[in-house]
C-alpha cells in the first residue's frame, strides 16, 4: 500500500482529492478474470480513465453467499477461465505498472485467502500494490485471523454496515476499519432491489455521527441518476452487478474482447457523469 510522508494511505489521498473537489467519488466493482484473465485485465487497465476513482477487485469464489446472481456468476465464468488468486495478485501488479494513484480494493470471501495462507497473502497483496480488504464473511469477532495481520502489514480493512446494523453492532464494524466504511443500502444480496434514498440519508446520518471515516453506499446501484442521488448524500457510490451484467451480456452474445471492454468501460463513463457533472 503505498504510504505518502504524512501516512496517509492511497485511499486516504483518493478521498481528501475527492473532497477538495467536492464530489463524492465512483467505486466500481469487477471479478477478477471475468469473463478470462485478458478481458478481466484491459477492463481494470481502462477503469481510471472512464471514471473510477477507486476499484473493486473480486477475487472469485465458487460460493459467494452475500452475492447476488449476477456476481455469483461472474465467479463461475471467473473460475471455469481458470482464474486463480495468483493471478488475482498478478492483474494488480500489472495494472500498478501503469497508475500508483488509484486504490485497488479486493473483494471476496476467506476461504481462497485461508488456502492461500493469510500471511504470504496479506504479504503478497501489500507487495503488487493492494490497498485494502473488503472479506463479508469475517465478522469483527475473528478480526484475529485477517483483520489485524492486515492493519498490521499495511492493508486498510474494510467493513460493511447494512440496514440492519444495530448501535451496539455498529461499534464492533467501526473498531478496526480503515479506509472507509462500506454502508449497504439494501436488506439481502447484492444487485437485487434499488436503494431507498430516504433510508440511506438517515443511516448515513448515523454512521456519521459515529465515524470519522469516508461512507461510500453501494448495493442495487444501477443507474446514473441513482449514481447522482446517491453522491450528493455519501462520500462514495459503488456500482459492481450493473457492471458485471454488461459483461455478462457481451460474453453470451459471443462478442469480441474488444467490444466487452468498450461496452463495459462507456458503461462507467455514464455512470461517472453522475458523480462529476455538479462538481
Amino acid at each position: 500500500m503505498a504510504m505518502s510522508p504524512d501516512g496517509k494511505t492511497r485511499l486516504d489521498r483518493r478521498f481528501d482529492d475527492l473532497s477538495a473537489a467536492g464530489r463524492a467519488g465512483l467505486v466500481t466493482f469487477i471479478t477478477a478474470g471475468d469473463p478470462d484473465t485478458e478481458i478481466s485485465r484491459r477492463i481494470l487497465a481502462g477503469l481510471p480513465e472512464a471514471g473510477a476513482d477507486i476499484i473493486e477487485l473480486g477475487m472469485p469464489f465458487s460460493d459467494p453467499m452475500a452475492d447476488g446472481p449476477a456476481i455469483q456468476a461472474s465467479s463461475q465464468r471467473a473460475l471455469k477461465s481458470g482464474q486463480t488468486l495468483k493471478k488475482t495478485l498478478d492483474m494488480v501488479r500489472g495494472f500498478r505498472a501503469r497508475d500508483d494513484a488509484t486504490p485497488i480494493v479486493l473483494m471476496g470471501y476467506f476461504n481462497p485467502i485461508y488456502i492461500y495462507g493469510a500471511g504470504r497473502f496479506l504479504s503478497d497483496a501489500r507487495d503488487a500494490g493492494v490497498d485494502g480488504l473488503i472479506v463479508v464473511d469475517l465478522p469483527p469477532e475473528e478480526d484475529d485471523e485477517l483483520c489485524l495481520p492486515a492493519l498490521k502489514a499495511g492493508l486498510n480493512f474494510i467493513r460493511l454496515a447494512t440496514p440492519t446494523t444495530d448501535d451496539r453492532r455498529l461499534g464492533a464494524v467501526l473498531a478496526n476499519t480503515s479506509g472507509f466504511v462500506y454502508y449497504v443500502s439494501i436488506a439481502g444480496i447484492t444487485g437485487t432491489r434499488a436503494p431507498d434514498m430516504a433510508g440511506v440519508e438517515t443511516a448515513l446520518e448515523r454512521l456519521k455521527a459515529r465515524t470519522r471515516l469516508p461512507v461510500a453506499v453501494g448495493f442495487g446501484v444501477t443507474t446514473v441518476d441513482q449514481v447522482r442521488a446517491i453522491g450528493k448524500v455519501g462520500d462514495a457510490v459503488v456500482v459492481g452487478s450493473a457492471l458485471v451484467n454488461i459483461i455478462e451480456k457481451r460474453a453470451q452474445a459471443g462478442a469480441g474482447a474488444g467490444e466487452t471492454v468498450d461496452s463495459a468501460l462507456d458503461f462507467v463513463r455514464q455512470l461517472a457523469l453522475g458523480v462529476k457533472a455538479d462538481s
